[in-house]
């Protein structure tokens, strides 16, 4: 059919097996073409296009709830339920979302960028939709990946309490972005190994329930089979209160058909625990255990070669950090590194390979991660957390309450920080100087070239203190230069005693190659925390005017903080402008649209301030 014309899932109904095969090899080509023109998330759908065939065949949506943990596997979702035609603008301004959006469609009932929010928000939509008397299936999908995210875990235990009923679909593909790692992963893995015992039991019970006698020996034998399991195989989920069917194989339709109609019938909570293969159907992904196609950019779809080619003197930010962390660890074995299963996003392959006792993959789990980090900083040890800083706001407790308040010598690499792109709302780092400025103790910078940064790194090794260094997505030209760098000290890149910009980052470089000294200066505030009050006060006592340029959150943000130090000293800040991203979400879209459509183009900032 041409999935182009799908308005709805309900011509699902009437497909028999054969026809539902045909419709997951023509949605896998549609996904594979659509996404190597777009950029996405491509391996995580084309693992889930049966299971999402499926799920819509046995539920009635929008009326029965179907919805996806984190939401960049709904793509089948968005297909099946009218939206393909918008799939050329997936990921752009104003177009697609890569998630589940519920202002985007009726069948999206809920939405979410990060990790293991499903089970608590179906627990929710349980407890209203039997308090309203109203009768709906609630059918939250969660992978093995996200079912160690700690609030996945709490849900899990409070649903087995309440005891009422939610379908929960297990989707274990063995991976979150590359392989999972922990305990739970090695519990699920006995379980999975009882996918071909399950097809046996299901062949034998066909079997014998063909004539009256075998129906009586079927049932003497299932007696004795369910004693032996719930004594002996019983799992995690049984243990918690939940029933449990699976491994189920997520590629075959007469499988998953069955599991999903015989949950149907359940009455009290049930997991279906599905089996999937990450990238299934495109060869360059199957197998991919690094997580190259989990989110990857435009491709050749034919070939499976990237169409953006990194420049010969480019490197991506977080291998520039990574690589100076590897430096330090080289010189001093105290420093260990730990990350919430960001191995491969935050460019630490070559860490885990050359440190492996002093390297940790702690899961989707960052609470534990920088609580693991406060451990180690207490004993002797010298951690450094790499964590994206949308994903950093889970550990804000633990940011507070324990590194800050202990004031430990942790070293965080916020990944990933500003506007990020067409992730949207949910994954640009905007919030993170406005939610840790706040912190006593912590030091927050911001290097705008390779240098810096490996000045930074070497500087926080040596600080006492909880020291962010916090840096964008995509590259910075090389630069392996020695730069001396002191605590708190902003660098005066041109300047001018009657107007200057002050800014910090990336956006330093940015504003040099526009800017006219003559007409303005430039300040690059390389810490964001503590300011350079001497240089402030020469700012402030010369009556020079001040823009500050910062791409984040104004509330609470650095231009905040040099009000808030100018209304302490009395200084009159009326030559103060500050340009920044008001009281909103940043939506979806290139960096360049954005910096846009947000009044934050470099060259209007001087056109308007600096002229």
């Amino acid at each position: 059919m041409d999935i182009n014309k799908i308005q709805n899932p309900n011509f699902l109904t009437d497909y028999d097996i054969k026809e539902l095969r045909i419709l997951a090899k023509d949605i896998r080509k549609f996904l594979i073409l659509n996404v190597a023109n777009t950029g996405g998330h491509l391996s995580s759908n084309l693992g889930a296009v049966e299971l999402s065939i499926a799920l819509h065949k046995v539920f009635n949506t929008p009326q029965d709830k179907v919805f996806f943990d984190v939401g960049h596997q709904s793509y089948v979702h968005k297909i099946l339920t009218g939206r393909a035609n918008e799939f050329p603008t997936l990921r752009s301004y104003k177009g697609l979302s890569g998630y589940q959006k519920i202002n985007e469609s009726i069948y999206d009932c809920f939405e979410a960028g990060h990790s293991s929010t499903t089970i608590s928000a179906a627990v929710g939509m349980a407890i209203a939709r039997d308090l309203n008397k109203e009768n709906y299936e609630i059918i939250p999908v969660i992978g093995d990946g996200a079912l160690t995210g700690g609030m996945a875990l709490e849900a899990l235990n409070h649903l087995g309490h309440l005891q009422k009923k939610v379908i929960i679909i297990l989707n274990d593909n063995e991976m979150s972005i590359s392989q999972n790692t922990g305990g739970l992963n090695n519990l699920l893995d006995k379980m999975r190994t009882s996918m071909p015992y399950n097809k046996a039991k299901h062949n034998y019970k066909e079997l014998l329930n063909k004539t009256k006698i075998g129906k009586m020996a079927y049932s003497s034998s299932k007696k004795i089979k369910d004693a032996v399991k719930n004594t002996v195989i019983s799992n995690m989920f049984v243990d918690m209160g939940l029933d449990y069917i699976g491994p189920l194989d997520g590629h075959d339709f007469r499988d998953l058909l069955r599991g999903l109609n015989k949950a149907k019938l359940s009455k009290r909570p049930i997991v279906v625990h599905v089996l999937t293969k990450k990238g299934k159907g495109y060869k360059y992904a199957e197998g991919d255990i690094y997580g190259k196609w989990h989110g990857v950019g435009k491709f050749d779809a034919r070939s499976g070669e990237l169409l953006e080619k990194s420049k010969e003197n480019e490197k991506a930010w977080s291998s520039v950090i990574a690589d100076a962390v590897h430096d330090e660890m080289k010189k001093n074995d105290k420093i260990v590194a730990i990350t919430p299963a960001m191995i491969t996003g935050s460019k630490l392959e070559k860490i885990f390979k050359d440190f492996p006792d002093r390297s940790f993959d702690v899961g989707i789990a960052e609470q534990h991660a920088t609580m693991m980090a406060a451990g180690l900083a207490l004993n002797d040890m010298h951690p450094f957390l790499s964590v994206y800083s949308t994903f950093s706001q889970r550990s804000y407790d633990q940011f507070n309450h324990d590194l800050s308040r202990m004031d430990l010598p942790v070293v965080i690499g916020l990944d990933r920080a500003g506007i990020v792109g067409e992730d949207g709302e949910t994954h640009h780092g905007v919030f993170d100087i406005s939610l840790y400025r706040a912190l006593p103790n912590f030091v927050i910078s911001a290097p705008k070239n390779e240098a810096e940064a490996n000045a930074l790194i070497s500087l926080a090794f040596d600080t006492k203190h909880p020291f962010i260094i916090r840096y964008p997505r995509g590259k910075t030209a090389c630069d392996n230069k020695t730069v001396d760098i002191s605590l708190g000290k902003w660098e005066t890149v041109l300047n001018n005693k009657e107007r200057v910009i002050i800014t910090y980052g990336i956006h330093s470089i940015e504003f040099e190659k526009v800017l006219d000294r003559n007409k303005c200066g430039l300040i690059h505030a390389r810490f964001l925390k503590p300011l350079d009050t001497e240089l402030l006060d020469q700012l402030f006592e010369g009556k020079t005017s001040m823009v500050i340029f910062e791409p984040d959150i104004k509330a609470g943000g650095f231009g905040s903080s040099i009000l808030e130090y100018a209304n302490m000293k009395g200084y009159d800040t009326n030559n103060i402008d500050i340009i920044s991203i008001d009281d909103e979400f940043v939506e979806a879209g290139s960096v360049n649209i954005l910096m846009e459509e947000y009044g934050l183009e470099y060259q209007k900032v001087v056109e308007k301030y600096c002229n």
